[in-house]
Protein backbone atom coordinates (compact mmCIF):
# COMPACT_ATOMS: atom_id res chain seq x y z
CA UNK A 1 0.00 0.00 0.00
CA UNK A 2 1.06 3.23 -0.66
CA UNK A 3 0.83 5.95 1.78
CA UNK A 4 1.35 9.56 1.61
CA UNK A 5 1.40 10.34 5.71
CA UNK A 6 5.29 11.86 5.26
CA UNK A 7 4.07 14.88 2.71
CA UNK A 8 2.06 15.94 5.68
CA UNK A 9 5.47 15.62 7.88
CA UNK A 10 7.37 17.50 4.77
CA UNK A 11 4.62 19.62 4.20
CA UNK A 12 4.44 20.98 8.01
CA UNK A 13 8.55 21.27 8.16
CA UNK A 14 8.44 23.35 5.17
CA UNK A 15 5.59 25.70 6.24
CA UNK A 16 3.92 25.06 3.04
CA UNK A 17 0.02 24.42 3.72
CA UNK A 18 -2.83 22.61 1.58
CA UNK A 19 -4.40 26.38 0.97
CA UNK A 20 -1.00 27.42 -0.56
CA UNK A 21 -0.77 23.98 -2.78
CA UNK A 22 -3.96 24.87 -3.91
CA UNK A 23 -4.04 28.16 -4.49
CA UNK A 24 0.00 29.55 -5.50
CA UNK A 25 0.47 26.11 -7.51
CA UNK A 26 -2.24 25.16 -8.67
CA UNK A 27 -2.64 21.88 -7.58
CA UNK A 28 -6.38 20.43 -7.65
CA UNK A 29 -8.72 19.88 -4.26
CA UNK A 30 -9.03 16.64 -5.67
CA UNK A 31 -5.71 15.76 -5.84
CA UNK A 32 -5.22 17.24 -2.18
CA UNK A 33 -8.56 14.58 -1.28
CA UNK A 34 -7.13 11.35 -2.60
CA UNK A 35 -3.97 12.34 -1.04
CA UNK A 36 -5.39 12.55 1.90
CA UNK A 37 -7.23 8.91 1.47
CA UNK A 38 -3.92 7.41 0.17
CA UNK A 39 -5.54 6.54 -3.18
CA UNK A 40 -3.85 6.69 -6.50
CA UNK A 41 -2.03 10.23 -7.70
CA UNK A 42 0.09 10.11 -10.82
CA UNK A 43 3.61 9.91 -10.89
CA UNK A 44 3.72 13.27 -12.16
CA UNK A 45 1.86 14.91 -9.32
CA UNK A 46 4.70 13.31 -7.27
CA UNK A 47 6.81 15.12 -9.13
CA UNK A 48 5.41 18.53 -8.83
CA UNK A 49 4.97 17.92 -5.23
CA UNK A 50 8.50 17.09 -4.80
CA UNK A 51 9.50 20.52 -7.00
CA UNK A 52 7.51 22.34 -5.03
CA UNK A 53 8.69 21.11 -1.27
CA UNK A 54 11.91 20.41 -2.52
CA UNK A 55 12.29 17.01 -1.31
CA UNK A 56 13.08 13.55 -2.25
CA UNK A 57 10.00 10.76 -3.52
CA UNK A 58 10.25 9.43 -0.05
CA UNK A 59 9.51 12.45 2.10
CA UNK A 60 6.37 12.50 0.09
CA UNK A 61 5.40 8.77 0.05
CA UNK A 62 6.05 5.70 1.85
CA UNK A 63 5.09 2.02 -0.03
CA UNK A 64 4.10 -0.63 2.97
CA UNK A 65 3.53 -3.90 2.70
CA UNK A 66 -0.16 -5.23 3.44
CA UNK A 67 -1.06 -8.30 2.41
CA UNK A 68 -4.61 -7.87 2.95
CA UNK A 69 -5.18 -6.05 -0.04
CA UNK A 70 -4.29 -8.88 -2.29
CA UNK A 71 -1.60 -11.75 -2.50
CA UNK A 72 0.96 -11.26 -5.46
CA UNK A 73 3.41 -14.15 -5.76
CA UNK A 74 6.74 -14.08 -4.12
CA UNK A 75 10.42 -15.34 -5.22
CA UNK A 76 10.20 -17.79 -2.00
CA UNK A 77 6.88 -19.46 -3.27
CA UNK A 78 7.18 -22.39 -5.32
CA UNK A 79 6.22 -22.79 -8.64
CA UNK A 80 2.39 -24.89 -7.69
CA UNK A 81 1.99 -22.13 -5.20
CA UNK A 82 2.17 -19.09 -7.00
CA UNK A 83 0.20 -21.01 -9.58
CA UNK A 84 -2.60 -21.35 -6.43
CA UNK A 85 -2.96 -17.81 -5.91
CA UNK A 86 -4.23 -17.26 -9.54
CA UNK A 87 -7.06 -19.68 -9.36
Amino acid sequence: MITYEPLWKTMKDKKVSQYRLITKYGISSGQINRLKKNQYVSTHTIGVLCTILKCKVEDVMEFRMDNSEYTLPTPEMSDNQADQLSC
